[in-house]
């Protein structure tokens, strides 16, 4: 019975050393996470509507999470004030002209804020500086654009579809051009009749070139133009040196 009793013991004092190491280890990690245990300074900023933003909820400088929303407070009926408590060592990287803005994490993940870089040339932000922000666009109002851009794009399918039909059915001058068989074929004959003209064109003026009246003209213009090709290669060949 003895023995059985202490095996008893043995496992629960092991039980009950396990769950406090696990206390432990989960309490380290949350504090580190919400900087419970690293020296910490706080910034503030305002704005007009935070968006679904929340307490505890991170706070991103170069994609990298520096700390946490400590405080979230409605001054008035147009400014609310949120509090950040941040890395005291990344103070140095947290210039007075940094923009502050709400995102999220992913699509559909929790609010954050950011903290856009500022210019090399400016102070640090000190405890308690209150840092600009820019409003962040309302997921209300994107859906609304969105919905907007849908019935346009649904209007001009249906003005595209019509124009289709009437096209089908031979209507207006396009129309005409692809259903009618007769405008169809005089196309062709003008294109035909265009490559007669031009070779036509072309056999007389090889006859006036071979013509006696005219050589002396024809061979006159071929010495103009072989002379000019030569004063170019002479001006080329100038220019190369």
């Amino acid at each position: 019975m003895n023995n059985k009793s202490e095996s008893y013991m043995l496992r629960l004092g092991a039980f009950i050393l396990v769950g406090l190491i696990l206390f432990v280890v989960a309490i380290f990690l949350i504090g580190r996470q919400k900087n419970i245990f690293n020296p910490v300074y706080r910034l503030s900023t305002t704005f007009r509507n935070v968006s679904g933003l929340e307490v505890g909820n991170n706070v991103r400088f170069s994609g990298i999470n520096i700390g946490s929303i400590g405080n979230i407070v409605i001054v008035n009926d147009t400014t609310v004030q949120v509090d950040m408590v941040l890395k005291k060592n990344l103070q140095p990287f947290i210039k007075t002209d940094c923009l502050v803005t709400i995102g999220s994490e992913g699509i559909i993940g929790d609010r954050i804020l950011t903290i856009n870089q500022g210019s090399s040339d400016s102070p640090f932000a000190r405890n308690g500086y209150v840092l600009a922000s820019a409003e962040p666009i309302e997921t209300d109002a994107i859906i609304s654009s969105l919905s907007v851009t849908a019935d346009n794009f649904k209007i001009i399918s249906g003005q595209l579809a019509e124009i289709m039909v009437r096209i089908n059915n031979g209507e207006g001058t396009l129309g005409r051009l692809i259903q009618d068989s007769v405008i169809s074929q005089n196309l062709s004959d003008m294109v035909v009749n265009l490559k007669k003209s031009t070779k036509g064109l072309n056999e007389n003026m090889e006859a006036a070139k071979r013509n006696i009246l005219l050589r002396g003209y024809f061979n006159k213009k071929e010495r103009q133009a072989k002379r000019d090709s030569i004063q170019e290669e002479r001006a080329k060949k100038k220019e190369e040196k």
